[in-house]
């Protein structure tokens, strides 16, 4: 999951331009879906909290404009 999250880092540096800052909002989405994922990495994960996660993951992507 470590991967996602460089990722994550590559694709948010790359939409901004030197007169963009980075929000503490983005950094919130960003820890946000760091989090999920972790959660979603769990080897003890039931099937409904796991579809319950994706859906959420899902819903942050679309926030920061991932999906």
């Amino acid at each position: 999951m470590e991967q996602d999250g460089d990722e994550i880092k590559s694709v948010m540096e790359d939409a901004k331009t030197d007169s963009q800052k980075y929000t503490c909002n983005e950094y919130r989405e960003e820890m946000i879906l760091l989090g999920l994922q972790r959660q979603l990495a769990s080897p003890d994960l039931v099937p409904e909290k796991k579809q319950e996660i994706l859906k959420e993951i899902a819903r942050v992507e679309a926030l920061m404009g991932l999906d």
